[in-house]
């Protein structure tokens, strides 16, 4: 889960601080709460901007990273988020090379589809979307989400 993790910060400018947190195994819930905790950290001691609708994407977009993984990519097999600067990094790695599309919202013979937006949705909040094959097997897909 999320909430046992070993936490780092990270520094990459002189004034930008962040806190990361990692773990192996992770629900949507989990990296939520992760998410949130990050940021809040870093927040109150003053080195990243807390808009709440930033928090929010950011927690929605590393909710349906980690659902995608368990429905489509054989499970979360490693979860990091960590604050720097304005921004907040979520990276999370699964046991699937296949890379992620987006579906249709009608399959051919017209009729909705079931769920297919996940993609979509992280394509559209995140910035520097990339996704990485693992030496190991596997791929791990790091997104920037904007805080301000």
């Amino acid at each position: 889960m999320c909430e046992k993790h070993s936490t780092t910060p990270t520094i990459e400018a002189p004034s930008a601080r962040g806190r990361a947190e990692r773990s192996a195994s992770c629900k949507p819930a989990d990296a939520r709460r992760a998410v949130e905790r990050a940021i809040s950290e870093c927040c109150r001691a003053g080195h990243a901007p807390c808009d709440a609708h930033a928090v929010s994407d950011a927690q929605l977009v590393a909710s349906e990273l980690t659902t995608n993984a368990i429905l489509h990519g054989g499970g979360v097999t490693d979860f990091h988020v960590d604050v720097v600067g304005p921004d907040v990094r979520v990276c999370v790695s699964d046991r699937s090379d296949r890379l992620p599309v987006a579906c249709p919202p009608v399959d051919r013979q017209g009729r909705r589809r079931l769920g297919g937006r996940g993609w979509p949705i992280v394509c559209r909040l995140a910035r520097d979307v990339e996704v990485c094959d693992l030496p190991s097997g596997g791929k791990c897909i790091s997104v920037v989400v904007p805080l301000n």
